[in-house]
């Protein structure tokens, strides 16, 4: 993938996020806040934990740090996955999120 590919899929990533952020927050009355700025989304909670999904262009990476952990992805066949377990980021992103909001909420692929 080359740079620009990987800029323009990682962006719609964070666009994504931010997007069903504020879906959640609407449908499903999650307190949760979105804060997007230079390469970076931040989820904050009621209780003030945060999720932290950020870009990291040399390596083709989006991290995600949560109070269970960090993590490392990148893009296969489409899929943002682990580097070391393979699991989808919407799958772990969902978890967190549900973990910190104390109510659960799933996130998923842009369409």
């Amino acid at each position: 993938m080359t740079d620009p590919e990987y800029m323009d899929r990682a962006e719609a990533l964070l666009r994504g996020i931010e997007a069903q952020c504020d879906r959640l927050a609407d449908s499903a009355g999650a307190d949760i806040d979105s804060q997007c700025a230079g390469g970076m989304v931040t989820l904050v909670f009621a209780d003030r934990s945060q999720i932290v999904v950020n870009l990291q262009p040399p390596l083709h990476e989006v991290w995600l740090a949560a109070r269970s952990g960090g993590y490392h992805y990148r893009l296969a066949d489409g899929i943002w996955r682990d580097t070391k377990s393979g699991e989808d980021f919407f799958d772990r992103l969902s978890r967190s999120a549900t973990e910190q909001a104390g109510m659960p909420l799933r996130f998923t692929l842009p369409a």
